[in-house]
């Protein structure tokens, strides 16, 4: 004869077998104290961070988080005004420039004919594009567009709207050295324009565990 389960038991059987609830780092990643850069360019406001030039900076200029990360999920919306300029998520970077806030690493690309590309600035140029279907195909270059980036170990993976634009091993960047463990969040204004705005709302930020 089956004896029936106490609810205590019941109880306890339920929450062992329920997923674990991932950890939420948003709040301190969007910190404004986490953030360094040019504060005529950049703002961090709750979970939105906005660049825009009013004149070519001459050079790539970044907004780099203090605290480094390895391991991350970070989702959020992207809006490029009318699809003009180039910016990018540095991913485990280094800065390089203090005064410039330039940042050498790699790059989750942002703009025209680069879409989702993985990028490594100041560390060899491209480590894989995406292919050009895929932006021409799921990509709303004037518009919103959802980003995920997953970074896992020497996994990269970065999804536009859903649709994955790379997704793969990188043990090494283009310039031999090997890809870094752990580095800076940073955000890019590229030069060459004479004006342009990029907008990064609804951010969410995990830290994920090895």
């Amino acid at each position: 004869m089956r004896l029936p389960r106490s609810p205590l038991a019941l109880s306890i059987l339920l929450f062992a077998a329920a997923p674990a609830l991932r950890a939420d780092d948003t709040k301190e990643f969007l910190d404004p104290a986490n953030w360094t850069g040019n504060t005529d360019i950049w703002k961090v406001e709750g979970t939105s961070i906005v660049g825009e030039t009013k004149k070519d900076p001459g050079f790539n200029t970044f907004l780099c988080s203090k605290e480094k990360y390895g391991d991350f999920e970070l989702t959020c919306k992207v809006k490029l005004t009318d699809g003009v300029g180039n910016s990018g998520f540095q991913i485990r970077s280094k800065l390089v420039d203090a005064k410039k806030f330039v940042v050498h690493g790699p790059q989750v690309d942002i703009g025209k004919g680069y879409w989702g590309s993985l990028y490594g600035e100041g560390v060899g140029g491209m480590i894989q594009a995406s292919d050009a279907k895929m932006i021409e195909k799921f990509v709303k270059e004037k518009d919103v567009n959802e980003y995920h980036i997953v970074a896992k170990g020497n996994k990269i993976t970065v999804k536009i709207n859903g649709e994955a634009m790379v997704d793969d091993d990188f043990p090494k960047l283009k310039d031999g050295k090997p890809f870094p463990a752990e580095g800076i969040i940073a955000l890019q204004v590229h030069t060459g324009y004479p004006k342009m705005k990029i907008e990064f709302t609804d951010i969410k930020f995990t830290k994920l565990k090895k």
